[in-house]
């Protein structure tokens, strides 16, 4: 580790070789007065006063406890019942073997700081004493103990009294107490004028008489087990001996009541020592207790360390400095106490003022732990450790872990761990041990983790809350664990990160306390015996099987929309955890799979099972051939890993939900951590989704080379199959492709040398079979193409019949049933034969180069399809050749016959005019001629006054009309005009039809029998302004209005025709409008496309209202 700007406190301060070494058995904490008072040489260390007063810290009560009973013995005060007031292990027995060194033999004292406290503390040297040692737990009741008088000689005693009466004055002591004088024991405890005469022996003799009583309640508590009598006997020896102490100026009586074996201070033990307190009450001066908190860090420094290297306490002030530099960072409270927090870190150097604070408040509640003694015996078990690794300026939580690398518990923890175990709770003894073990593993983990955190932080805040939670129900603040453990200069940050992820995975804090913000710091630390929701989740998560979790997974990946969302809106076929690869269609379609966890792959490693579906249909024998129309989704092994956990997670707070709902219904009811558990079930829930997400993050599909390719994917906001569409790696195409990239020398290379034809389904089929073509997501939008540029002229569609006829189609479309037909072949226009032309295709300005002027030949279109015939074309801005396919002329025949019948063209040989009707035979010769139908004629151009040469008498022929006609426009006008005209005529009512007419319509050889006379009203005359065309003179009672209109006015004309079609109504009155539109000057006739252009405006009004000549 790196060096540190601060010393260790066992650079500062050295521990006792003994302690160091081990060879200071821990049981030499234990003092015991009857081996002293004995002198058996066991515990040199108690019973040698030189040994003994180096260790001795004096404190202040015990200096003026030493004082009021030294000045007793002397005879100067009155103070001769002293009682210590004290708990297990507190330092009572320390104590009274204090009082019988100095006493004892006064004169041979050593000179030792310690001692010369003392004697200051007197004031004088201390008296000379006869010390009498009553230690009730080496009084066996049946066989007594071995009893030391003051000139030297032992004898074994039973009974109390004797024990006393013995070390007083020897035999005469039991002669002075036995009714016949006689050196033998008495049964009944002597009264207080005997034990008068017994105590002032000593005095008489110039001495003091000290009597220490130790373990008092141990001896009552085994005798009145024995005979219930022995509790008065002892009640009234206690008190004839405190009342004849009080007569007997030398005398004092120091005692100490209670019992170092914390079993036998039960209920029955409690009330012997509550009328034993009753007795001492009666006589003593006020309760003393030795040692006090204070006094905890001063008597640690005197028993571990050496007395050279902690005598001089100015030199821990740079080191108690340091410390509290990194203490005063982190904590606000510490730096505001400036110079007090520093002095109160001086007194205690080397240990923490908390450390031991926190034992000496908190563990001495405990039974199992005897006060200073149990501070003692728990500091030497972790010092001896600590000081062989521990870095850390001050000893702190630390020194209670085990060697760094090491598992399980230190010893003194364990010793710690033994004492807090015998607590119950709700009558269950605690077990500390493993839960200890466990929150200190996942400590480790947790600093595994920072970087910052350098010096075992999080494992110090666990033994910190451990020790602040003890009695049962104790708890630590946050502030507690960071002063304790901030010495080492933690990094804010890092130590708050950690205590929170500690908060966060602790099987065993109290989650009473958990924050309400899962990224804050609980505000009060408590470790427990009932496990938290941490604990029940994680013993959950255990029991939960892993078929169950694979279960569930499978059906929170089928909620998981985002996996497949936008492909089925594209028409790809989606499959949502298929089971076996039979389940995916082989079909040449766009299929999108979503595989179920036991296909989980890695980039770049597609697993077996993944392989299958790509490869396989129904067997390994039967493998799939369209493998680039398949594209599958499968999570990747970690991520699976991960959303297994998550769903693991939330089916054990499931679990937990249960059994707290169980504890609910026996009325144990946490609201607190009900709510906890909520949060933590809707944190759970909502985690489960995102994981699936991020696991499906592998796409499995066929590369370029063929090969099964696995990739990764970075999962974001859009859809996964957005992701992978827009991925290149997946090679899928969104866009269409035209027609000349599937042709010959395209970029997909779909074609054979020499080949002209190929089926349909297989130029589609070989994107979803080819790998090295891209995938086309609309396996349809391929098909859609081809069609497409058949209707473009491109190459010619085929389709062979059973029987081996063919339909084909250029510049057409197949129909539905055609396309979806496996046989339709896709033919080059140059080796193609078209086995039918649709009519439309022959009309003016459809096929390229076909019209040279207004009209061809029948021999034009014959040599057109001939089938070597190529025309340039432009496309995308230039030029390019383009194949004529082939048609026979039957073929070129039947589809001019079409085209003339259904009245697209107009055919004419000789006086032949055909429109709009069969084509006789002998008349669809190579000579005769093709054109579009003429223009329609307007109605009026066939009155008289418009085409005078067909009326004779005031009538017309259809004959006479059609011959006219022609005549005006040079050429046999087809039946067809002029039908149209002589109908359009009659229905705007210029002509009507003769009485003696033949019936209209008629074919052409009826023409003549069709007589026509202008309608009644309509008149001669013609000419601009002159009405031309309406006729003559109206009826006398049809009222005309006439006039010419500027285009304005015609506007103004129509805004108003609503108020006069309501006067029209009102009136019911018939009212025609006719209308008279002239273009020209008379002298040049207007622009053709002009005409046209207009015609084609006024058609949007009325049909028959056209510009004619």
């Amino acid at each position: 580790m790196a060096k540190t700007p601060w010393k260790s406190w066992h650079e500062v301060v050295t521990l006792r070789d003994d302690l160091k070494s081990g060879e200071l058995p821990l049981h030499m904490f234990a003092a015991d007065l009857y081996e002293v008072l004995m002198q058996s040489g066991k515990r040199p260390v108690y019973e040698d006063p030189e040994q003994f007063f180096a260790l001795t810290f004096p404190t202040y009560n015990l200096r003026q406890l030493v004082r009021d009973v030294a000045l007793r013995v002397a005879g100067k005060n009155d103070k001769a019942v002293r009682q210590l007031e004290l708990t297990y292990g507190g330092g009572k027995t320390h104590t009274l073997i204090t009082l019988r060194h100095l006493v004892s033999d006064p004169a041979t004292l050593p000179d030792l700081p310690a001692v010369a406290e003392f004697r200051q503390a007197i004031g004088q040297e201390p008296p000379k004493a006869c010390v009498v040692g009553m230690c009730f737990d080496k009084l066996d009741p049946e066989t007594g103990m071995d009893v030391r008088s003051f000139s030297g000689e032992i004898r074994r005693l039973h009974k109390p009294w004797s024990v006393l009466a013995y070390q007083i004055a020897g035999d005469d002591g039991l002669k002075l107490m036995h009714a016949d004088g006689k050196a033998e024991e008495r049964k009944s405890p002597p009264a207080e004028n005997v034990l008068i005469d017994l105590l002032e022996i000593p005095v008489k003799q110039g001495l003091g008489v000290l009597v220490l009583i130790d373990e008092v309640l141990m001896y009552v508590r085994s005798m009145v087990d024995l005979d219930r009598g022995w509790k008065d006997r002892m009640v009234n020896f206690f008190q004839y001996l405190t009342q004849a102490a009080t007569k007997v100026d030398r005398c004092c009586v120091v005692a100490s009541l209670l019992a170092s074996d914390p079993t036998k201070s039960d209920s029955s033990g409690r009330q012997l020592q509550s009328e034993l307190y009753d007795i001492f009450q009666r006589q003593r001066e006020e309760a003393v207790e030795p040692v006090v908190k204070e006094d905890v860090a001063e008597v640690l420094r005197r028993r571990f360390f050496t007395p050279q290297s902690i005598k001089d306490r100015d030199a821990f002030r740079p080191h108690v400095q340091a410390a509290l530099k990194g203490i005063c960072d982190l904590d606000e409270q510490t730096r505001k106490q400036g110079a007090d927090a520093e002095e109160r870190f001086l007194r205690s150097y080397p240990f923490h003022p908390d450390l031991t604070e926190v034992f000496y408040t908190k563990w001495t509640q405990l039974d199992g732990f005897q006060r200073t003694r149990g501070v003692l015996r728990t500091f030497a078990l972790a010092l001896r450790e600590a000081v062989q690794w521990d870095t850390g300026p001050l000893v702190g939580p630390a020194v209670f872990l085990p060697r760094p690398g090491k598992e399980g518990l230190s010893e003194a923890m364990r010793e710690l761990v033994t004492v807090a175990d015998t607590e119950e709770h709700e009558g269950k003894r605690q077990a500390w041990t493993g839960i200890l073990e466990g929150e200190l593993v996942r400590a480790r983990d947790i600093q595994r983790d920072s970087v910052g955190l350098r010096f075992r932080e999080v494992e110090q805040a666990i033994i910190a809350t451990f020790l602040h939670s003890q009695p049962i129900g104790q708890n630590a603040r946050t502030r507690d664990l960071t002063v304790l453990i901030a010495a080492a200069r933690s990094d804010r940050i890092e130590l708050e990160k950690g205590l929170l992820r500690w908060a966060q995975v602790s099987f065993w804090l109290d989650d009473q306390y958990t924050a309400a913000d899962e990224d804050q710091l609980p505000g009060t630390w408590r470790l427990g015996n009932r496990p938290n929701l941490t604990q029940m989740h994680a013993v959950a998560a255990s029991r939960v099987s892993d078929d169950v979790v694979r279960a569930r997974l499978l059906d929170e990946i089928g909620k998981v929309k985002s996996l497949s969302a936008g492909a089925n809106a594209v028409g790809v076929r989606v499959h949502t955890l298929p089971t076996r690869p039979r389940d995916i269609e082989d079909d040449g379609l766009f299929h999108y799979a979503i595989l179920g966890p036991n296909c989980a792959s890695d980039s770049g490693k597609p697993s077996a099972e993944a392989k299958r579906y790509l490869d396989e249909t129904t067997g390994a024998e039967k493998p799939r051939v369209y493998r680039n129309s398949l594209i599958m989704l499968a999570p990747s092994r970690d991520g699976l890993e991960v959303a297994l956990a998550s769903v693991r997670d939330y089916l054990a707070w499931e679990q937990v939900a249960a059994d707290l709902k169980d504890q609910q219904k026996d009325g144990n009811v946490d609201v607190a951590r009900m709510q906890t558990l909520t949060i933590n079930l809707d944190k759970s829930k909502g985690r489960i989704p995102d994981t699936i997400r991020q696991a499906y993050c592998i796409v499995v599909t066929v590369s370029d080379k063929n090969d099964a390719q696995a990739f990764k994917i970075n999962v974001i906001d859009e859809s996964h199959f957005t992701i992978i569409k827009n991925d290149p790696r997946s090679r899928v195409q969104d866009s269409s492709i035209s027609a000349e990239a599937l042709l010959p020398g395209g970029p997909y290379d779909l074609w054979r040398a020499n080949e002209t034809s190929r089926r349909v389904k297989d130029l589609s089929g070989a994107f979803a079979q080819l790998p090295h073509l891209p995938k086309m997501l609309k396996a349809q939008a391929i098909i859609d193409t081809l069609v497409e540029g058949c209707e473009s002229g491109a190459f010619v569609l085929r389709l062979t019949r059973p029987d081996g006829s063919a339909r084909t189609w250029w510049y057409s479309r197949p129909d539905e049933a055609a396309t979806n037909d496996p046989a339709l072949e896709l033919v080059l226009a140059e080796a193609a034969e078209l086995q039918e032309i649709v009519p439309r295709l022959l009309e003016p300005d459809r096929l390229p180069d076909l019209w040279k002027g207004d009209a061809i030949a029948v021999q034009d279109v014959f040599v057109y399809f001939g089938g070597s015939n190529v025309v340039q074309i432009q496309r995308d801005g230039y030029m390019e050749p383009q194949a004529i396919p082939k048609a026979s002329e039957e073929v070129v025949r039947t589809s001019i016959a079409r085209a003339v019948e259904s009245g697209l063209l107009w055919l004419t040989n000789g006086p032949a005019s055909i429109l709009a009707e069969p084509i006789p035979a002998g008349i669809l010769t190579p000579q005769a001629k093709i054109q579009k139908a003429p223009d329609l004629i307007a109605a009026a151009e066939i009155l008289p006054e418009n085409l005078p040469q067909a009326w004779a008498d005031d009538a017309a022929t259809g004959l006479s009309i059609a011959t006219a006609l022609s005549q005006k426009f040079g050429q046999t006008l087809p039946w067809k005009t002029v039908s149209d005209v002589i109908s359009a005529s009659l229905n705007a009512r210029f002509t009507q039809l003769d009485p003696m007419s033949g019936s209209w319509p008629c074919e052409f050889p009826s023409a003549q029998t069709v007589r026509l006379r202008v309608s009644t009203g309509a008149g001669a005359g013609g000419g601009p302004g002159s009405g031309g065309g309406f006729g003559g003179v109206p009826s006398p009672k049809v009222l005309v209005a006439r006039g010419e209109l500027t285009p304005s006015e015609v506007q103004d004309l129509g805004d108003v025709i609503p108020q006069i079609l309501e006067v029209k109504n009102k009136a019911n009155v018939p009212l025609t409008i006719r209308v008279q539109i002239e273009f020209g000057d008379g002298q040049t006739p207007p622009n053709k496309e002009v005409v046209q252009e207009l015609n084609q405006l006024l058609s949007n009004v009325n049909e028959n209202l056209r510009l004619g000549q």
